[in-house]
């Protein structure tokens, strides 16, 4: 039987494992709400005990070591068991709770038009849907699983991706008077609508045409309201097929060409590792992926 009065103080084992984690003592602090002295006190003293250099310092900037990262990938794993272990001690005699986030545009037109079944099947769960458009702190925030549109690359989070997206143009059938075009010239001659960080550019070079970024006019920070502006008739939106099925489906937006791009993101699943073990994400993924799996998403 393993000796706990050995154990290392469990503050200063907290402070490496987040310190190891975000790869800055100042991050660190903030997650633990102390100090980025106490962090890096707290971590030399942990060295100093084990006999061991957990980081390689060069000026302000800090590296974890080989040996450092062996042990902050145990303390992750062994940590996690134990806030699993809490947060199930917590939820005995209290109604369960599930807690997601997602992009406000995914969020809307895509997740919660279909949670309302997920719900009916588990009566006994108490959904919270938080949509945002900023990175979550799971465990600050008491979040139990995300969905993000993104490269997949989320240090420290089991990722699981669900499904790409493409875009093509689309707009209202009563845009220009009902004359929509139709040609990839006559798109790129329309009255485009912009999304931020959605630029035209690859569907142009998709098309075969050569043509510049546009410039000026209205550019939208959400895709649902992009989206929302298209099939009110006011332009041809580069829109994502994902989001827009609800419009296509209804005939409020029409599609323009074959021609779709591929989005270099992804939808993603994404939690604390420890969290994949509660019942009600268990039963959320699994959920997930059936609905997934009955949804047309391709272009």
């Amino acid at each position: 039987m393993a000796d706990f009065r050995r154990l290392p103080n469990l503050a200063a084992l907290r402070a490496f494992e987040a310190a190891a984690r975000h790869g800055n003592f100042s991050r660190a602090a903030d997650e633990i709400h102390v100090t980025h002295g106490a962090i890096s006190h707290q971590v030399r003293a942990l060295e100093e005990e084990l006999g061991v250099a957990l980081f390689a310092r060069h000026g302000k900037r800090i590296a974890v070591t080989e040996a450092g990262e062996r042990f902050a990938a145990v303390l992750r794993r062994s940590l996690g068991d134990i806030a699993a272990a809490a947060d199930a001690l917590r939820a005995d005699g209290k109604q369960k709770k599930l807690t997601i986030t997602a992009l406000p545009s995914f969020a809307a037109r895509w997740l919660s038009p279909r949670l309302g079944r997920f719900i009916e099947d588990h009566p006994d769960l108490e959904v919270m849907l938080q949509s945002s458009g900023t990175l979550t702190d799971f465990v600050r925030e008491g979040v139990d699983v995300g969905i993000r549109f993104g490269r997949g690359n989320y240090p420290g989070l089991a990722t699981e991706k669900l499904l790409d997206d493409w875009y093509y143009p689309m707009a209202s059938p009563r845009f220009s008077g009902g004359k929509l075009p139709r040609s990839p010239e006559d798109i790129a001659g329309s009255m485009l609508l912009r999304c931020e960080m959605e630029p035209w550019t690859p569907w142009f070079r998709a098309a075969g045409l050569d043509h510049l970024e546009p410039v000026g006019g209205l550019v939208f920070q959400d895709s649902s309201l992009l989206l929302r502006a298209a099939a009110e008739g006011h332009g041809v939106a580069l829109g994502r097929h994902v989001l827009a099925m609800s419009e296509l489906a209804s005939g409020e937006l029409v599609r323009l060409s074959d021609v779709a791009v591929q989005c270099p993101n992804a939808y993603y699943l994404v939690c604390p590792p420890e969290t994949l073990q509660k019942p009600q994400v268990k039963a959320f993924r699994t959920w997930l992926l059936d609905e997934l799996a009955r949804c047309d998403c391709g272009p």
